[in-house]
Formats: structure tokens, C-alpha cells, sequence
């Protein structure tokens, strides 16, 4: 048999975890009005911290936490994608709705659970009548389609210096149904996001005011989701670039 005889087996490429769970969250969310809007990774303290009502001696603006650039003054590599959120708010003037998909970098030691570097998806909302209604209904039609109909949802009281009043999203564990176990910490709740209304003083920094306008913020963690629905045990599997993670996909 000649070497032109012979069929090479050619395997079909498949699209990262992380590609396909931004996609998933964007396609859930964006029908309910919001346009996606991207931004730069290299950051001013001013977008990440200071347009954010994130105080001066906050501890994230520490090396503990914040990869500033070497010999660039104030600049950073963003530690959220609320940094293009205040971009917007500077630029755009209300109603909006726009969702941030992006990596952020946090300056901390790497496990199972941590890395340097991971995927979020931001979500924000400013119109008249918005309420924390708005909110919980808009995160509960998400989790429903991520995680299935069945899921249940829960707001934990807790702070951001960008909202007001915060809240910790909790749902319950999907692996137990409440009952405790190793995925929810004997808990029968598992921590999802953060959320909140939008700070006075976030919309006043960007011209837009408060007695007029409010706004609901929140935060998804991509490389929490994918761990979560799909059992991945360590995050640095993600960034491995194994293909024996991405061919499962």
C-alpha cells in the first residue's frame, strides 16, 4: 500500500472549559438586556481602586494582593473587571446594562483553589427603578440555567467597598441537597458570588446621581463555576494546557 493509500486520523479541536463557561454565562445573561464590554488588563490604580470607592489603605491596594507594573507609576494589573465597569460609568450615561468578561491577576500563592490568574464575569446594571429585586431574580434565572431548575438561592449579608448593601450569593449544594457534605462543607450551602447595590459614592465619582439613578453590581468567579459543576479538583488544571483536560470538554 503507497504512503497516498493511507488515512490519517485527524481528531476535531475542542474549545477550552473556560471558553465554553464565559459563553454559557454571556448567553444566559445578555437576553435580559445586557451588552458585553470589554477592557484593558493592565490597569490605573485610579479604574481598579480609587473609581470604585476603594479607600486609600484598603488591603487589596497591598503587594499581598495587587501586582503593581515595575517602574510604571500607579499602574496595575487589574485584580477585577469592575475596573471596566467604572470605565463605562465614566463614559456612558445611564440606563445601561453591561457584562465584563476578562482575566484578573491577584498577587497570592497558588493551591487547589487559588491562582495568580483566573477568569470572571461582572455584571452592571443602572436604571431608575432598579431594585435588590432586580438583582436576586437576575442571579436566580442565571443559576437556574447553569446549575439546573432545581436550585435553590440564599443572600448572606457581607461588604465591598463598591455596593451597598453587599451580599454573599449561596446556593444549595447540588451534590447533598443540603444535607452536608465534603462539597459544601457539612453546610448544605456552597458560596458563589458577591453582589450588591451600586454605591452612592461609586455613581457619584462618575457624574450620575444617586437620587435618581440606582444600580446592582455583581461578580462570577468562571474558574469557580467549571470546579464546581464539573469536579474539577484543582484549579491549576485549567492553566495545565493538558489536552487531557480540554478533550473532556
Amino acid at each position: 500500500m503507497s504512503m497516498n493509500d493511507q488515512t490519517i486520523p485527524i481528531s476535531s479541536g475542542h474549545l477550552h472549559p473556560l471558553t465554553l463557561t464565559i459563553r454559557h454565562i454571556v448567553g444566559a445573561i445578555a437576553p435580559l438586556g445586557f451588552e458585553v464590554i470589554l477592557g484593558p488588563e493592565k490597569e490605573t490604580e485610579y479604574y481598579n481602586f480609587d473609581a470604585l470607592n476603594v479607600p486609600k489603605n484598603h488591603p487589596a491596594r497591598d503587594m499581598q494582593d495587587t501586582f503593581w507594573i515595575k517602574g510604571v507609576t500607579e499602574t496595575v494589573l487589574r485584580t477585577h473587571t469592575s475596573a471596566v465597569q467604572a470605565r463605562h460609568m465614566e463614559y456612558n450615561h445611564p440606563p445601561f446594562r453591561i457584562l465584563v468578561p476578562g482575566k484578573v491577576f491577584r498577587h497570592e500563592a497558588t493551591d487547589a483553589t487559588h491562582e495568580a490568574q483566573f477568569y470572571q464575569v461582572e455584571g452592571l446594571a443602572v436604571d431608575k427603578n432598579i431594585s435588590l429585586a432586580d438583582l436576586k431574580g437576575t442571579l436566580l434565572f442565571f443559576l437556574k440555567d447553569f446549575f439546573g431548575e432545581d436550585i435553590t438561592m440564599r443572600l448572606r449579608p457581607s461588604f465591598f467597598p463598591f455596593v451597598e448593601p453587599g451580599a454573599e450569593i449561596d446556593i444549595g449544594c447540588f451534590k447533598c441537597s443540603g444535607k452536608g457534605c465534603g462539597v459544601c462543607k457539612q453546610t448544605g450551602w456552597i458560596e458563589i458570588l458577591g453582589a450588591g447595590m451600586v454605591h452612592p459614592n461609586v455613581l457619584n465619582i462618575h457624574k450620575i446621581d444617586p437620587r435618581k439613578w440606582r444600580g446592582f453590581a455583581f461578580g462570577l468567579s468562571v474558574d469557580r463555576l467549571i470546579m464546581l459543576k464539573y469536579g474539577v479538583p484543582d484549579i491549576r488544571l485549567l492553566y495545565s494546557g493538558d489536552l487531557r483536560v480540554v478533550n473532556q470538554f
